[in-house]
């Protein structure tokens, strides 16, 4: 089968063949007749199948149908949980409608509102987004979402792990209800189930591959190694083996800038990538990877989330993930439309848990090896495959939505509590003692004495002071009656004025 037989219009047919796409992946073979006809559609495809063409080639020949966007309006609306995987969406719609008279935006978080806001004002047949920018730039004025004609929810399962469910239930109550809708899951899982009777009318259900199913042209490798030499091992492999092109995955950010740190200091490119750095260092770091001039980057799984390289020969846990079916989207990064790639696997004592889920889900072990530079301390448990069937995992709790902190009660500075500061006067009485003495000089804590003070030649040590100053001291004693009142000093003016130098 080609594309010539799915019926696509002859300039998206121009563009893939510009690309060199000939005949399309079993995904794209189901979903592209089922988004041609108008139906929603729900398809199960892993990463790497390219599910993206699968929704967006159909969808912009069906918005050729159509009347263009007008000022801030969106026709066609494709979310996605992450921001690289809404530039790799985004990249891969200009890329098929090159030929086409169709205008397309991406949006997402961590870089300026306003360029977007601009960009926005001529209209978008499809935009790409991030749920939390969308309501931004929505409340904002910046778009209209009520003659959106096709909704896409791609990686609907990641969403709602990150929990974004409430920000999606306030989007669709924002678009029409007559709508085509087309929901993207590795899984067809009850929360997606859940999920999809909201939001999805009568769908065609597609489906390329069992949930958590690894690509077949994947090898998968187990190096036992005990966590302080897991850096020296990653360094050997990278140097030992000539590896190009490594995505490695570590668990945290802190974790991955080490590793792109003591990588660096062996004289091997790498660059980090995780949620603490800002968009423009992101985007470069991807972008270096891809041409090359980058040999390893080292990403967390949040910030992985959309890095599509055609051929990526290695991806490399140097931690293995918490959640065990995150390895499948993992290693889905390598061997994608056919390619052959390497999953390898760093696993400590530590680890051994994580290791013998994985392999469970995944219904197979995995091969084990030890380096003979950086062997374990001592030998880990032989795993033993657990058969038994898998439970869904219950999806997180929606985010609350943030507050303005500036419309918060201020909390008490002592005791804090979140009680609201009065506007009201101070009821409670002055203290004497730190009673300020009126005017101006009602902001120092404590009474200054008025007059001057003789010096032992004579003189005065003090200069006078203003006359509101006077009046002050002079009231002091008839406030504070139960202390014995000090006879007032004489005050002795000096007979020449003091010169300012």
């Amino acid at each position: 089968m080609n594309f010539e037989s799915l019926g696509l219009d002859a300039r998206i047919l121009k563009a893939l063949e510009e690309k060199g796409y000939t005949s399309p992946s079993p995904i794209q073979q189901q979903a592209i007749p089922v988004v041609l006809s108008g139906k929603d559609l729900m398809a199960a495809a892993q990463t790497g199948t390219g599910k993206t063409a699968g929704f967006t080639l159909p969808m912009l020949q069906n918005l050729l149908a159509g009347q263009g966007a007008r000022n801030n309006q969106v026709r066609a609306l494709v979310l996605t949980p992450t921001r690289e995987l809404a530039q790799q969406v985004a990249d891969n719609v200009s890329l098929y409608s090159k030929h086409l008279p169709l205008k397309s935006a991406v949006v997402y978080g961590g870089v300026k509102i306003n360029p977007q806001m601009q960009k926005l004002r001529g209209g978008a047949d499809v935009l790409v987004a991030t749920p939390g920018r969308l309501l931004d730039l929505f409340q904002q004025n910046a778009i209209k979402l009520d003659r959106l004609e096709i909704l896409v929810l791609d990686e609907a399962d990641r969403m709602l792990d990150m929990g974004f469910i409430h920000d999606l239930k306030k989007i669709v109550a924002l678009i029409p209800k007559k709508r085509q809708t087309l929901l993207f899951s590795a899984t067809f899982s009850d929360p997606i189930k859940e999920l999809a009777e909201r939001f999805v009318n009568d769908p065609e259900e597609v489906s390329v591959s069992p949930a958590n199913t690894k690509a077949a042209t994947i090898s998968h490798t187990v190096f036992e190694v005990d966590k302080p030499n897991k850096t020296k091992l990653l360094i050997h492999l990278v140097k030992q083996e000539g590896w190009r092109q490594v995505l490695v995955f570590s668990k945290t950010k802190h974790g991955a800038n080490r590793i792109a740190r003591m990588l660096n200091a062996k004289d091997i490119t790498a660059a980090a990538i995780h949620g603490d750095k800002s968009q423009n260092a992101r985007t470069k770091a991807l972008a270096d990877f891809k041409s090359g001039a980058v040999q390893v980057l080292v990403a967390t799984d949040i910030a992985a989330r959309g890095i599509d390289i055609s051929q990526l020969p290695y991806v490399v846990n140097f931690d293995l993930p918490k959640v065990p079916e995150d390895y499948v989207h993992r290693i889905g990064r390598t061997g994608r439309a056919g390619e052959t790639g390497h999953a390898v696997s760093f696993v400590t004592e530590e680890d051994i848990k994580e290791l013998f889920a994985i392999e469970r889900v995944i219904g197979e072990l995995i091969e084990r090896q030890v380096s003979a530079e950086f062997p374990p301390s001592a030998p880990l448990q032989a795993s033993k495959l657990d058969t038994r069937p898998i439970k869904p995992k219950k999806p997180k709790k929606p985010k609350k939505p943030k507050t303005d902190q500036t419309q918060q009660p201020a909390a008490s500075a002592k005791e804090g509590s979140a009680k609201p500061r009065s506007n009201k006067p101070s009821q409670r009485k002055p203290n004497p003692r730190n009673r300020s003495e009126g005017g101006a000089e009602g902001r120092d804590s404590k009474p200054r004495r008025s007059g001057t003070r003789p010096s032992a030649n004579g003189g005065n040590s003090n200069q006078a002071k203003p006359k509101n100053h006077r009046s002050g001291q002079a009231n002091k004693a008839t406030e504070n009656p139960a202390k014995p009142s000090r006879a007032p000093r004489k005050r002795v003016r000096p007979s020449t004025p003091k010169s300012d130098a």
